[in-house]
């Protein structure tokens, strides 16, 4: 079996995936277009290369962690260095990346037409939860068997839910629900300093309840909010783009998603005021918590 495993894009994501495939005897080729991302793959054990094609040459499992669909676009199929310029017939290309559907089923026809296998595979949890994440795998069956052992490495729970993208639907669906949790979440709290109600006591009241409201999200952003802490686990600038994904992926099976499309509004408002880079809880600042 190829022990080397390629990794492009060592961004959260990826550098939480690293270790775990280090640690389970694998050696892992990265390239990112970031040097200083380099250079701590490299501190961590990693090997890097300098372009995907270089990766591809060396490993027949590949993970993808991008931003953007079309960074992932990029990477699998445009230009001389990319992935499937140095694929071998009977490689898997796999993307963790939160895309929409059709960025992984144009890549994954054009996988297809040189042998390659491709899957979206992108992850439910967060990064600390490494090991025991789900991955909602959309693509073919005989590819998710081949990957499996390395997906093994750092997933609890790898479900097959169907064809191309739909992994991906499945991820923009569970982050339409996190959009509306954290701006329902950000609202109340607002509320609470307008109307006289201490923070701290209504999310010690409530998240002690057991009332059907309480979510794991309430209680992670509970505390940020009330300490005022936005160091950033799931930024606003990444909500509004998989948000963003989600209302694109509805509108084109001729939906609209009111809901969700109020809480872009607040993502965006929280962007034009400076905060995208600041943790989703700080949408809260937009209800007039200083800045």
């Amino acid at each position: 079996m190829n022990m080397n495993i390629g990794l492009v894009g060592f961004g959260v994501m990826g550098a939480a995936i690293a270790p775990r495939l280090i640690s389970n005897g694998y050696s892992v080729l990265v390239y990112d277009i970031s040097a200083d991302a380099l250079v701590r793959a490299e501190t961590g054990g990693c090997t890097a290369s300098t372009t995907p094609f270089e990766v591809a040459r060396k490993a027949s499992i590949i993970l993808i962690s991008l931003p953007k669909p079309e960074h992932v676009t990029s990477v699998v199929q445009e230009g001389e260095g990319c992935l499937l310029s140095g694929t071998t017939k009977g490689s898997v290309i796999i993307d963790t990346s939160t895309v929409d559907p059709q960025t992984s089923q144009a890549n994954a026809k054009a996988a297809e037409e040189v042998g390659v296998g491709y899957l979206d595979c992108p992850v439910l949890g967060r990064p600390v939860a490494c090991g025991n994440w789900t991955l909602p795998t959309g693509g073919d069956a005989k590819y998710i068997a081949i990957a499996e052992p390395v997906l093994n490495t750092f997933a609890a729970k790898i479900i097959h839910v169907g064809p191309s993208g739909q992994g991906n639907a499945i991820k923009l669906m569970n982050n339409l629900m996190f959009g509306a949790i954290n701006s329902i979440t950000s609202e109340v709290f607002a509320l609470c300093e307008q109307i006289g109600i201490d923070p701290k006591q209504f999310f010690e009241t409530i998240s002690t309840s057991g009332a059907g409201t309480v979510s794991k999200l309430f209680q992670e952003l509970g505390p940020k909010i009330v300490n005022d802490d936005y160091s950033t686990i799931f930024s606003i600038d990444n909500l509004q783009k998989d948000v963003g994904l989600g209302i694109s992926m509805a509108r084109k099976n001729g939906m609209k998603l009111p809901i969700s499309q109020a809480g872009q509004n607040l993502n965006e408002l929280a962007q034009a005021a400076g905060l995208g880079k600041q943790d989703s809880s700080a949408i809260v600042k937009i209800f007039g918590k200083s800045q």
